[in-house]
C-alpha cells in the first residue's frame, strides 16, 4: 500500500525530489509519485489528493518552486498533513517558495523543511507514521545511530591524520 504521496508541480523538481524517494525505499514505506500543478492542472491535482485519500495514503510530500502554491492547495483540500519542501528555483533561490508554504493562513498548517531539503521531508514523514508501527520506528533509531557512528568514525580519522602530522 502506498502510504505516502509525493508530488510536484514540475519534472524539474524531480531531481531534488528524488532525494525523498530514496529514503522511503530505504525505509521500505510505500509511496506513489505525481506531477501535478496547483495552477495549471488544478482539477487533476485535486482529483489525485482525493483519490489518494481513498485508496488510504497517510501524508502527502509536496514540492514546489516560485509562488510554491502546489503544498497550500493540497493542504486545503485534504485532512492528511502535508510536508512542504521549497525547490530552489528563480531569481530568489527559493526564499519566495520557503515564504509561500511556511506562511499558510490559521487553520490550514503545512509542514515545511528547507529550501530543496527532500530528504529531511521523507525522514520526517517516516517519524509520522512510525508514532504507530514499531518498524519504523527501529528503523529511525537505526539510522540515527549509524549517523552518529559515522560521525565518530569521521572524527577518529581526523584525529588520526592530524596526531601523524
Amino acid at each position: 500500500m502506498n502510504l505516502i504521496g509525493v508530488i510536484m508541480g514540475s519534472d524539474s523538481d524531480y531531481k531534488v525530489m528524488e532525494d525523498a524517494l530514496k529514503i522511503l525505499r530505504q525505509f521500505e514505506v510505500g509511496f506513489e509519485v505525481k506531477i501535478s500543478s496547483a495552477h495549471r492542472t488544478l482539477e487533476r491535482t485535486l482529483d489525485w489528493v482525493k483519490a489518494f485519500e481513498n485508496q488510504g495514503g497517510k501524508l502527502i510530500i509536496a514540492g514546489a518552486g516560485l509562488a510554491a502554491h502546489l503544498p497550500g492547495v493540497i493542504a486545503g483540500s485534504t485532512t492528511l498533513p502535508v510536508i512542504g519542501v521549497p525547490m530552489n528555483s528563480g531569481p530568489l533561490n527559493g526564499v519566495d517558495a520557503l515564504y509561500a508554504i511556511v506562511q499558510m493562513p490559521p487553520g490550514i498548517p503545512v509542514a515545511t523543511v528547507g529550501i530543496g531539503a527532500a530528504r529531511n521531508a521523507a525522514l520526517l514523514a517516516v517519524q509520522i507514521l512510525a508514532t504507530e508501527n514499531s518498524v519504523l520506528r527501529t528503523k529511525i533509531k537505526d539510522y540515527r545511530a549509524k549517523m552518529a557512528a559515522d560521525i565518530a568514525a569521521k572524527d577518529e580519522a581526523l584525529q588520526k591524520k592530524l596526531s601523524e602530522g
